[in-house]
């Protein structure tokens, strides 16, 4: 994602345009899966700790347990959203001019 900032010259506001492109899109949607990956393992190893510490009768296994289970569906879903035929063009003509997306 690139920025640019843009001044508007009356009013010293600032604003920051973004372009964004599909292959930043891909690369965060992997970055956000590794993520996912580390955040689950983490909580996997927590509740496991809790729960040898506290029995299963505990509110906070339970909820320990909960967020693994919240993590595991979040990196299911992510899994799910694979890249589009178009994501797929741009990733492979990122030059292309139906490839560049802009947002304020």
């Amino acid at each position: 994602m690139q920025g640019r900032l843009k001044k508007h010259n009356s009013l010293g506001i600032v604003m920051v345009h973004t372009v964004s492109t599909p292959q930043a899109t891909v690369a965060s949607r992997s970055a956000s899966l590794s993520s996912l990956e580390s955040a689950l393992q983490a909580a996997l190893e927590h509740a496991r700790r809790l729960t040898e510490m506290y029995g299963t009768d505990n509110v906070e296994v339970a909820l320990a347990w909960e967020t693994v289970e919240e993590l595991e569906t979040a990196k299911a879903q992510q899994k799910a959203k694979a890249p589009t035929a178009f994501e797929r063009y741009c990733a492979a003509y990122p030059d292309a001019p139906e490839c560049r997306l802009y947002e304020d």
